[in-house]
């Protein structure tokens, strides 16, 4: 039995659903080229209709009113003076503060439309309408306050009324951004070791942004050496880390290491860092084997 083509109607209620989408397009009209286009409009024109729906006469929880440059500057600014020469801590200051986008009412529909996925595209409005206690989008859509792509961090002003004393979604997405970008972007001096902002293992991104996140918060709430080091302990009796690919134990043991350090940074990255082996040349019989 042949199965009935989906119409353009059933793609766009597929994807305002879902987030997912045809990948040629084939409910649309055209060369692919054409497809595509119409598609991209279509598809994101149905999901800004649904959020407006969706979030109509809802109040935002979180009136927006602060000075998110400085406010940015002033999260990362310890993260980026431990982990950065002085002389390269301007240009990474600067591109961090430019680089969070707190999500809001004024800027959603633009966000929306101009992400480079379909799939962003379909999180970021989820994460708006969680900002304003909507119904989110579909039974998967994820409850999130804080996502990065590329070198932009969207941050949903859910982040002021944050309770738990050692989260900070801003150092959190702002982490991400030194695995995404390369030195050379910045105009920072790069070598065949040195490509990307920091050299941090693939699978361990998780485990470093968690880590600084926690690690802000305990340098910006500690005063001397020991409240430092009593604040790791208290995270250590109550992280709770619901992403599968970290470790909270691990977290909560980089977190003590560098709470006892006089550069937690660098312990936090020397952690998370790609390990690199060097081969030795063996001179003897032993050549080779």
């Amino acid at each position: 039995m042949t199965e009935t083509p989906a119409t353009i109607a059933d793609e766009l209620q597929r994807y305002v659903r879902t987030g997912e989408c045809d990948a040629y397009f084939s409910a649309w009209p055209g060369s692919f080229l054409d497809r595509a286009r119409r598609a991209h409009d279509d598809l994101r024109d149905a999901l800004i209709h649904e959020v407006r729906r969706r979030s109509e006469r809802r109040t935002p929880g979180h009136v927006l009113d602060a000075d998110t440059v400085a406010l940015t500057r002033r999260k990362v600014t310890p993260m980026v003076q431990g982990l950065f020469a002085r002389v390269e801590q301007p240009v990474v200051l600067a591109t961090l503060e430019r680089s969070v986008v707190f999500v809001t009412n004024a800027n959603i529909e633009p966000l929306v439309r101009d992400a480079e996925f379909e799939s962003s595209a379909w999180t970021l409005a989820n994460l708006y309408l969680a900002s304003v206690g909507a119904e989110l989008l579909g039974p998967d859509a994820p409850r999130i306050v804080g996502v990065s792509e590329h070198m932009t961090c969207y941050v949903s002003p859910e982040y002021f009324a944050e309770k738990d004393p050692f989260a900070d979604f801003v150092v959190h997405e702002a982490a991400h951004i030194f695995h995404n970008c390369k030195r050379r972007t910045l105009g920072l001096r790069e070598t065949r070791t040195r490509e990307w902002l920091l050299d941090i293992a693939y699978r361990k991104r998780e485990t470093f942004a968690y880590a600084c996140e926690a690690y802000a918060r305990i340098v910006e709430r500690g005063q001397s050496p020991s409240d430092r080091r009593a604040l790791a302990a208290e995270y250590a009796r109550r992280v709770r880390i619901s992403e599968e690919r970290v470790d909270p134990a691990e977290v909560a043991a980089i977190v003590a290491e560098a709470a006892s350090a006089r550069n937690g940074w660098k312990v936090i990255l020397a952690r998370c860092a790609n390990v690199r082996t060097t081969r030795r040349a063996t001179i003897g019989p032993l050549a080779g084997v």
